[in-house]
Formats: C-alpha cells, structure tokens, sequence
C-alpha cells in the first residue's frame, strides 16, 4: 500500500517481519489458553467440576455448556475491545487483552475443585471462562490488525495468515502439553493435579503483553488517523468529534458485520467439531484411548500450519473471495468423507480425514484476516472486523460441540453432524458470494471505502 506509515515511506521489512511474528506468537498463547480449557472440558472438568453420579453424557454436555460461555462472552469483548482499539489503538488494547487471558488462566490453574467448595467450584469456572471469552473476543482483531495494516501492498493475505496461523500452534501446544501429561502421570495424579499444569503456564502471556507493549509502536494506518486528526485540529477546524465506533460500525456496515459473520460459520463451527467434539466422540463413543485421540486431533490441527499462509498468499493473488469459496464448497464435499474415516477407528485414517478437514479449513481461515480487514474502513475497522468474527463464534463454535453431541444422541449416526456440516458451508457460501472483492483495495483509503459503503447501503434501502 502506498501509504503504510505516517510519513511518506512504509515500515521496513524486519518492522513488518518482527510484527508478524509478535502477531502470531500472541494469538498462538491466547488461543492456546481458549483451546487448553476446551480439553479439559472433553477430559477432565465432567469429573472435577460437577456432582458425582452425574450420566456421563449428561455432565460432557454440562462441561461443553461452561464452555460455551467463553463463546457467548466474545462479542461482548469484540464490542467493548473494538471500540477501544479504534479510539485508543489497536496495541494498547491488545495488549490489555492479552493480559487479561493470561490472568484468567492462571487463575483456572488454582481453582478448588467440586469435592472441596462444591457448587461453587463451577460457578467460579464459568465466570473465569467468562472473562477469557472476553479477551479473546478482543484479541483476535488486535493481533489481525496489527499483521494487515503493517503488511506491505499486495501481501495483506499472507501476512494476515499469521495472526492465522496462531490457532493451530495454540492447539498444537496445548494438546502437546496435554499428551505429555496424560502420558507420563498416573490417571489419578492427572486428575488430582496434572491438568493443572497447562493452565498455570499461561501466566507467559502477560510477559510477552509487555514486549509488545515496549518493543512495537501502533499500526501506520492507525497513526495515520491521528495524525489526520492532529492537523484538523491545528488547522482550526477544532476537536475532531467521534461517536462510538461500534454505534457507526452497525449504523453504516450492518451488511458487512453479517457477512462476515456469515462467512466464518462453517470455518467456526467445523473446527470446534474437529477439535473437541470429535475428541469426546473418539474416546467416548468410538472407544479411542485418550492419549490417542489426543494424538490424532494433534496431527490433523498441524495441517493448518502451512496451509494457512499459503491459502493466504494465494488470495493476494487470486482474490478472497475465490479462495474463501472454494473452501466452502470443498468443505461441504468432505463432510461425510471425513466421518466415514474417523468412524473406522482406525488411526491413520482418523488423521487423514482431519488433516484434510483442517486444509480445507485453511482455504478460508488463512485468508480471513485480510478479508475482514478490508471489509471496514480503518475508523472502525477494529469494532467491525471483531464483531462480525466473534458473532459467529456464539451460533458457530461455542454450539457445534454441544450440537453435535445432542444430535448423535438423539440420531445415532454420524450422519447428521455432517448434515450440519453442509448447512453451515451453504450460509458461509452465500455470504462471501455477496461481498464485495477488496484485496486490491487501499487499507488507509477511508474515503473512497466509506464512499463505496454509503452508496451500497443506498443500493440495499432501494432495493429493498
């Protein structure tokens, strides 16, 4: 882009490299603290958490519900962290998330358990899951902002990708750290302390917050904002009057937000059923060791590793929208294909089905930060692109393990959670249909994009 900085030349090559791997490494712990809790929530918080004698399908699906709470807490942190990020920075306010995730996982780490405080010790959990939802409704906009609006032009898809890539080497270490304690401690010391372990490590999140405090300034295009602002002001014109961000974001994007939304469903909702729901199903219904599954679902994340930048490199090439759609359709293809194999039970070919599940995935995740990105102007980008992601969290991945468990319940077949599948490919499908292209776009050109969304909104209230 032609005006990456504040000045006349852009960051300089190492400044975007460091970014994009300060942006990486900072979803890669946030998310690896969302993921540890969805582990334990599949393995270990049924027996901890909630009265014995419970039916075992019973208490997965109480645990999946403390879960979903983190689901259901991130758009209110995309709203609250958005409109922040677009006042006040997008660092400042990635670093506050950052620091709030890594204090709420600690704190899981220490929690007494149902036999020492009772109910109680279920309340406490859901109000810390609570404030995780929070800040990783925040984060997740932060860390893709700071990776597009640092990138150079024509590369936004790929260094997007590794705020990205943060999911799947959350997941991978968080699982790592799982195997290896399942693995090597007895069941009962596992249960009365192991879990544990995982939990009280986040505590490094809050260290790397202050590195990327110290060590990196705020994104050129958001100082580009305020130094705008600062020669309006010097040139008489007086304060520069600013409503709430979120307030503008559905007054003059609404068709955005939901679009975005919309988009990230199948993405959302098909990798919480490959990561936790099939990690209860493996164990629980197939009969897998958990040290197994563990294993298996380990392999298949690590396929969005490179596939994630790639996918994204390609969309600088091809568009986000072919990419994008051409995962929906590929999703939808392997729903039923990806069951068949982890229904044999069979390692290999669990692996293989997930491994290709999660590559298709990448074919919109990698992708997706420069999508969303470009879909809103810088001025509420952070509260735009934040709550079309986190909205879809709440009807996609905080509901689809639940979902698929009621609906093996209630079907007894494999069957309808592809079904699902398919449903939430078709949504995404239609929605990126209806967005407009934008990887040739200029992040920093508010004008000519707030003019394109104006006349749009025109369009639709005609139309209509």
């Amino acid at each position: 882009m032609t005006t990456s900085g504040v000045g006349e030349a852009g960051p300089s090559p190492s400044t975007v490299r460091k970014v994009a791997l300060a942006a990486c490494t900072a979803t890669s712990i946030e998310w690896y603290d969302f993921f540890i809790y969805l582990t334990a929530a599949a393995l270990v918080f049924p027996a901890l958490f909630f009265a014995e004698g419970l039916d075992p399908t019973i208490a997965v699906l109480a645990s999946f519900s403390t879960a979903a709470v983190g689901f259901v807490a991130r758009p209110v942190g995309g709203a609250l962290f958005g409109h922040f990020g677009d006042r006040f920075g997008r660092k400042p306010t990635l670093v506050f998330a950052l620091v709030m995730m890594g204090a709420a996982s600690t704190l899981i780490g220490l929690l007494p358990t149902y036999a020492t405080i009772g109910s109680l010790a279920a309340l406490l959990l859901v109000l810390l899951r609570f404030i995780q939802g929070l800040a990783i409704g925040g984060q997740w906009g932060g860390a893709a902002l700071l990776a597009t609006e640092y990138a150079p032009e024509g590369k936004r898809g790929f260094y997007g990708s590794f705020a990205q890539i943060g999911v799947p080497v959350g997941l991978i270490i968080g699982n790592v750290v799982f195997l290896v304690l399942s693995g090597t401690l007895s069941e009962e010391a596992f249960l009365a302390w192991g879990w544990r372990v995982p939990f009280l490590l986040s505590v490094v999140l809050i260290g790397l917050a202050m590195y990327i405090q110290l060590r990196i300034e705020d994104t050129p295009v958001f100082r580009q904002l305020e130094e705008k602002a600062r020669q309006q002001q010097q040139g008489g014109e007086g304060p520069v009057q600013q409503g709430s961000p979120l307030i503008e974001v559905f007054r003059n994007h609404p068709k955005q937000v939901l679009l975005a939304a919309g988009a990230y469903i199948v993405v959302n909702g098909t990798f919480y059923i490959m990561i936790t729901g099939t990690l209860d199903y493996g164990t629980r219904e197939l009969g897998i060791g958990q040290s197994t599954m563990l294993a298996i679902v380990l392999f298949g994340a690590s396929a969005g590793l490179l596939a994630n930048p790639g996918f994204g490199a390609l969309s600088d090439i091809l568009g986000r929208r072919r990419v994008y759609m051409a995962g929906a359709i590929l999703m939808a293809l392997w729903a039923f294909p990806m069951f068949w194999l982890l229904n044999t039970a069979t390692p290999v070919l669990m692996i293989l089905g997930l491994v290709v599940g999660n590559s298709v995935l990448a074919m919109m995740y990698g992708p997706q930060a420069a999508l969303f990105a470009e879909m809103f102007s810088a001025r509420v980008r952070y509260s735009g692109a934040s709550m079309g992601y986190q909205i879809a969290s709440v009807f996609a991945g905080g509901l689809a393990p639940i979902i698929m468990v009621s609906l093996l319940d209630a079907t007894g077949t494999s069957a309808s959670v592809s079904l699902y599948i398919i449903v939430m490919a078709a949504i995404t499908l239609l929605s990126v249909y209806l967005v407009t292209e934008t990887f040739e776009d200029e992040m920093a050109e508010d004008q000519a994009r707030e003019s394109q969304a104006e006349a749009s909104e025109s369009r639709d209230t005609v139309t209509s």
